[in-house]
């Protein structure tokens, strides 16, 4: 009797440990937890962030990607840039001063250089033009594009 429980309590136990290794999402960075507490999602930022610092005073931010990054946005398919480098200002619901993301639209590259949470969406500026997408586009941090998956 006694092997029989302790078989049915090992058995959950494992199919649970497999169930959650087997999680194809990495666990958010630290920038990616700084951007929710910000009020923006996680999908701004690439999967391959190396490092980020923040002046929790003035703001100021800097975040290192291992390399410079492709990424298709959602949901109209923009074809974006990150810098191994990124820099801004982030406050609540906002960030400026943007630096080291672009986007390609209309056949030309346009930088982004800043970002407001909008209630249910995000608003992009790019210079004095803005575009609006609802945030739900970017709940996930997408994986650079031509990047392999490592296997370990």
């Amino acid at each position: 009797m006694a092997k029989t429980l302790l078989f049915f309590t090992i058995i959950p136990l494992l199919f649970t440990i497999s169930l959650s290794s087997a999680n194809p999402n990495p666990t958010p960075s630290e920038a990616h937890r700084e951007l929710i507490k910000y009020g923006f999602p996680i999908g701004l930022l690439p999967q391959n962030v190396n490092g980020y610092a923040l002046n929790k005073t003035s703001g100021n931010f800097v975040v290192s990607l291992g390399a410079t990054c492709k990424i298709t946005l959602p949901p109209d398919n923009y074809l974006a840039t990150y810098s191994k480098k990124i820099t801004g200002k982030i406050v609540e619901n906002r960030i400026a001063e943007l630096d080291g993301i672009s986007v390609r639209a209309f056949f030309k590259w346009w930088g982004i250089t800043g970002i407001r949470s909008s209630g249910e969406n995000l608003v992009f500026e790019v210079g004095m033009v803005t575009a609006k997408y609802p945030s739900k586009n970017f709940d996930e941090s997408l994986e650079c594009e031509g990047k392999k998956h490592s296997s370990s």
